[in-house]
């Protein structure tokens, strides 16, 4: 317990560090920090998936600070400035964009993210889709009037299209929920420089309803496809909670999910981006595919074939069920 708090008060002080500064130094020290505390996290059930998966995160991680370091050292020798909204040098501005993908899990430096998530314990997996997405979404907020509009476009369309086409053919839940992450950030990615704020809401509401998902996932302790099926019998009113939770996931109209798109599909056609924005939302129906498979299998009372699963017992746990209850 001791070292568990340890890890996370070191992972929300990290955040905290990235997010207030000013200076290029602390905003990479602040990255570090949240990488160090999260890879014991991610390792501790000690089964070689879970060292793999550190191993990956580790390596990615420390590339892509590395690259925020360079950018940044590059920056300042060129323009003497240290603070992080003065970043003006093209060269760092392009380096800059490459580091922070690769911290997000951007396309083409998403290979790390589903393999990591599908190494890590859920709880963990839900710190990795949203805490860990919170620094690097705040590096491109602070800097982005500089940035390049054209490369941000074309990873954040690469990041949909991706995302969707990978999805269609995982069984594994947490697979599925990485490329719905990465599909997501897509949408974030493409609306920092136009309109900032729509970012940060998209990504307050992307982590809620993944929150939501997660928490359900681990109080009914699912993580394939084939084992979903059968959850119904476990607790059927968290069971239809999550039903809604996906639907609001995908951005179907009626939920929470489709405000952030309506809002960033309205304001990339008033920056005259209409193609953009058309094909972003186009390719968004490839992630609804599998949104609905998960529904369905969430919503099927019994399974179109039989499973080798047994069907599990009623189980009461409480406090788990309201957590994930009130986040939904």
């Amino acid at each position: 317990p001791q070292a568990n708090l340890i890890f996370i008060a070191s992972l929300l002080l990290g955040t905290t560090i990235t997010i207030s500064s000013n200076h290029w130094i602390t905003a990479w020290m602040g990255l570090e920090i949240n990488t160090l505390a999260i890879l014991p996290l991610i390792s501790k059930s000690h089964h070689p998936r879970a060292i793999e998966a550190a191993t990956k995160y580790f390596l990615t991680q420390a590339a892509a600070s590395t690259l925020v370091l360079f950018s940044s050292m590059t920056n300042a020798w060129c323009t003497g400035q240290w603070d992080i909204t003065q970043l003006t040098h093209p060269t760092s501005c392009l380096i800059l964009t490459s580091a922070v993908a690769m911290k997000l899990g951007l396309v083409p430096f998403h290979f790390w993210f589903p393999e990591v998530l599908q190494g890590s314990p859920l709880t963990t997996g839900l710190l990795l889709s949203t805490i860990m997405k919170l620094p690097p979404i705040t590096l491109l907020y602070m800097t982005s009037p500089s940035l390049n509009p054209t490369l941000l476009t074309t990873l954040a369309i690469f990041s949909t299209a991706l995302g969707g086409w990978m999805g269609l053919n995982q069984t594994q839940v947490r697979k599925i929920l990485a490329f719905s992450s990465i599909s997501h950030l897509g949408w974030m990615a493409i609306i920092i420089i136009y309109n900032p704020k729509l970012t940060l809401l998209n990504f307050y509401l992307y982590t809620m309803m993944t929150a939501a998902v997660f928490l359900t996932l681990n109080t009914i302790k699912v993580l394939k496809l084939s084992t979903l099926m059968t959850a119904w019998t476990k607790i059927p009113s968290l069971n239809a909670m999550l039903l809604l939770t996906l639907l609001s996931l995908a951005g179907l109209p009626p939920l929470t999910g489709f405000l952030p798109k309506w809002l960033i599909i309205q304001e990339l056609t008033k920056q005259d981006m209409a193609p953009a924005a058309m094909l972003i939302s186009l390719l968004s129906l490839l992630s609804l595919f599998f949104y609905l498979r998960l529904a369905y299998c969430t919503a099927i009372t019994l399974p179109p074939h039989t499973t080798n699963h047994m069907k599990q017992w009623r189980t009461n746990k409480p406090t788990n069920i309201t957590i994930a209850m009130l986040i939904t």
